[in-house]
Formats: C-alpha cells, structure tokens, sequence
C-alpha cells in the first residue's frame, strides 16, 4: 500500500496517491482564488494536466494554462508568463510539472508583481532582498517528476538565452505554500524520464552528503534519501506503476532538494554549463558526471561514505560506492560520457569558466580551479 501523510517541513505538503484532487482546496490555503496553471508544452495536452485543470474548473477557480515553457526555461518563457498572468487577473499560480514547469511557475509568481529585471534577484550575496516581498504572489506546487524537488525549493534554475548561462534566483517567498505531491501524476513517465530525474535526486543526496558544510539536519536526510533512491528507481524504472516505488521516489526527490541546503558541488556546477549550451537533460547530465566528481573528492569524502555505505546497502565502503555507481548508471543505459548524450566539439574554456562561476562551486568539498575543473570535464566529454 503507498503511504499517505500531511506535512509541514519544509513547506506544508499533501502526500499521497490520489491527491490530485484537494488542488482546489490547497489553492484556498494558499490564499488564491484565480490561478494560473504553468506547465511545460509536453504535459499541457496530458491527461494529468486535463485532470488538474477539471479540479479548479469544479471549483470555480477558472481553467487558465500557460505551457509555453522549454525543456530549459528562460528569460522569453518567464516573460510571455508574466504576460499572460497579469493580462488573465491572476492572484497566484500552480506550477504543475517536472523541474521546467515547476521552476518557472514559480517565477512567474515571483515576477509578476517585480519592477526589476529577473537577473537582479540572482542568488548571490543579499541580492534576494532588492525584491519587493509583499508583491510576490503564492504559488502551490505539484510535481509529476521525482527528481529536482522544486515543489520544496526557495529558488528556481532560469537560463539566460543570450549568454547561455543557467542562472539560480533565489528569494524565501518562492518556497510554495502548499505541495501536492501525489505518486500517481509520475506513473506516466517514460522509463528514460525516471530514470534522469530520479539521478538527479541521487545527485542532490550525494552532494549535499558530500558539502563540507555544517547542516547536520540536510546530513541526515541526504543518507536517508540516497537509500530511498538506491532501493526504490530500479523498481520504478522497471515496475511503472509500482506505487510504493513511485512514493518513496516522490519523497526522495523532495529530501534531495531539502537535503540540499547544505550545499551542492561540482557534479552541478558542470553540469549547468552543459545544459546551458548543449540543452542535455539535467539528470541524466549529472549522473554522467558523478564519477568523475567522486574521484576527484575522494580524499574529502572517503571516510564518511565508508561510515554510510553499509546503510546504504552497498559493500566495500567508499570504492565500493563508486563501484555501485558505475553499476547504477549502466542499469538505466547511462552513458559514461556526455558524447553520448550529443555533446560534441563543446568549448571546454567556456564550460570551465561557466562552472568556476557556478554558485555550486561553493559546496564541493575540494576546491574547484581552473585546472582541477578543466581535468574534470576533459574525463566526462
């Protein structure tokens, strides 16, 4: 039986199968009455969106979609959205999708009520606190991935389409107030969408187990959420409608993203040039990188995976793990390098300066260089 529960960290979320159809409701609590729906095109004709829209149709709340979103959103998607909320009255959103959706419906709640420009609110420094905080609008969050843990994040990824740069923009109020996350919106996944997107909460786990930094909380829920993912994808990339499988994948992603307060590491930082440049899936991008960041940070991290590895699951501590990893990638037909996910002829002083400028950097528990970085993505390319 898949589990079912309410709970309040870090946000209040509804977890259970069949959830779907307190939306309305969880609209309410959020305090909006006219929402705008923002999806990315593939979902925007699925049944599951047809679904979330009958539920806010049924209650008066209005049938409102924008779906012009990319794989990778940027600046254009969030401003036709920020168009079309306010054109429509808008009091608040539901981003409803896997990490594009989410992401930029949360941004368009953000932005609508903003007179700056989106690259002001950057995450760096005490840059968040230029925006106006009592014009940013609710928004609700219902995730039909199990991957980026959005529907728990204060920030969203936006690419900017003229530098070809994965910019983070972080504000506290983005953090959505209510959380819809249902298992079953995920069942519909092709295999190759569970299997990224389930690496990519692997990646959260890993780098925020690996961060040198002290957040003894993100500690413990990222060896938590790297075993709910070691023992629950292999059943759901083979087993689609296995529901425990599906919940344990919904709550792993969700924990990755929480877990990962205490910081990420090199894995995104090359990973977000790439996607910026190349438009490569972000998981699957950063289960690619994976071993090679392991190697490279083994003197920093060896000794806590060898603490953790038997909870995990796996043997022979640390070099067990990187073992497990290779393994793990080859069951879901990862390739081991980004040629195989159509990176060719890349600009390697570009994607290194892109990384060194990551706001992921910070996290790595080595230091990253020009000539440690450069190394790193000469092993993955």
């Amino acid at each position: 039986m898949s589990p079912s529960a309410n709970w309040s960290y870090p946000t209040a979320i509804r977890f259970g199968a069949g959830r779907i159809k307190e939306l309305a409701e969880a609209c309410k609590a959020a305090g909006i009455q006219r929402p705008l729906l923002v999806t990315d095109r593939g979902l925007a004709a699925l049944p599951v969106t047809q679904t979330a829209l009958d539920v806010l149709e049924a209650a008066g709340m209005g049938r409102a979609l924008f779906a012009d979103v990319d794989p990778n959103p940027n600046e254009i998607n969030l401003a036709a959205g920020v168009a079309a909320f306010r054109e429509g009255g808008h009091d608040g959103v539901v981003a409803f999708g896997g990490g594009s959706g989410l992401d930029l419906g949360k941004m368009v709640a953000f932005m609508a009520g903003q007179t700056r420009p989106l690259w002001d609110f950057e995450d760096i420094g005490d840059w968040w606190t230029r925006a106006d905080a009592d014009a940013i609008y609710p928004n609700v969050a219902v995730p039909t991935t199990a991957g980026t843990g959005s529907e728990v994040g204060r920030a969203s990824v936006v690419t900017n389409s003229q530098t070809q740069e994965k910019k983070i923009i972080f504000h506290p109020k983005v953090l959505p107030s209510v959380v819809i996350a249902d298992p079953e919106l995920t069942v519909g996944m092709p295999a190759f969408v569970t299997a990224g997107t389930g690496l990519d909460a692997f990646a959260h786990c890993v780098e925020a187990f690996s961060s040198p930094h002290y957040h003894p909380m993100s500690q413990g829920i990222a060896v938590e959420g790297m075993r709910l993912v070691i023992e629950n994808l292999p059943k759901a990339y083979a087993t689609p409608d296995d529901m425990l499988a599906r919940a344990n994948m919904m709550s792993a992603a969700m924990m990755g993203a929480t877990a990962f307060q205490k910081g990420l590491g090199a894995i995104h930082a090359l990973s977000h040039p790439i996607g910026a440049m190349h438009h490569t899936h972000h998981g699957t991008t950063n289960a690619v990188c994976m071993p090679a960041v392991l190697r490279l940070n083994a003197p920093a991290i060896r000794d806590r995976f060898d603490a953790v590895a038997g909870y995990l699951g796996v043997d022979g501590g640390f070099e067990g793990f990187c073992a497990f990893v290779d393994g793990f990638n080859e069951g879901f037909d990862i390739p081991r390098h980004l040629s195989g996910l159509g990176v060719t002829d890349p600009d390697i002083d570009r994607l290194v300066k892109g990384a060194l400028s990551d706001p992921s950097c910070g996290g790595n528990p080595v230091p990253l260089n020009e000539e440690n970085t450069r190394a790193l993505f000469e092993a993955v390319l």
